[in-house]
C-alpha cells in the first residue's frame, strides 16, 4: 500500500515449472493451486505493472526474509528488471515502535476486520500499525 492509499494485489499465474504451491501455502493464503492457474494473471504483466506503480521506491516488508527472495525470483523468472527495492520494516522502526508492534498490529487487524491473507490487506494493516505506533511514540514524549 502506498502513502496515497493505492493498493496493489494480484493473483499470479505460476510459471509452468513452478510446482511448489503446497498444502501449507494453500492454507495460509486460502488459494488453491488450481485457482492460481485459473484466475492468476501472467507474471510478466504483473511485474511490469508493479514496476510502473512503484519504480524508484523502497517498499518495506514485515516478512522481508520471505518476500524479498520471492520477488527477486518472480522478476528473474519473468526476465523483467525489478525497478524498486524492498527492505525490512525494521529499517524504519524505532526500538520503542518495535516493542509495541505485535500488540498494535493485532489491534489494527481486529479494528479493520481484514481476515484474508492478501498483499493489499496485509500492507494496509502494516501501514496502519506503523502510523499508530509512530503516533503513540510522539504522544509518549
Amino acid at each position: 500500500m502506498l502513502a496515497d492509499g493505492t493498493r496493489f494485489c494480484k493473483l499470479i499465474k505460476p510459471f509452468a515449472h513452478w510446482q511448489f504451491w503446497d498444502a501449507k501455502a494453500e492454507q495460509i493464503h486460502g488459494i488453491s493451486y488450481q485457482s492460481l492457474i485459473d484466475y492468476g494473471e501472467e507474471p510478466v504483466a504483473v511485474c511490469l505493472e508493479l514496476n510502473e506503480l512503484v519504480q524508484g521506491l523502497t517498499l518495506y516488508s514485515d516478512g522481508w526474509v520471505v518476500d524479498h527472495p520471492w520477488l527477486v525470483k518472480l522478476f528473474a523468472q519473468a526476465a523483467v528488471p525489478m525497478l524498486f527495492s524492498i527492505s525490512s520494516l525494521e529499517m524504519v522502526l524505532s526500538e520503542p515502535q518495535m516493542a509495541i508492534w505485535d500488540d498494535e498490529k493485532r489491534a489494527v487487524a481486529q479494528d479493520c476486520g481484514l481476515a484474508r491473507h492478501r498483499a493489499s490487506a496485509d500492507a494496509y494493516i502494516i501501514q496502519q500499525t506503523f502510523l499508530r505506533t509512530q503516533e503513540r511514540m510522539l504522544h509518549s514524549q
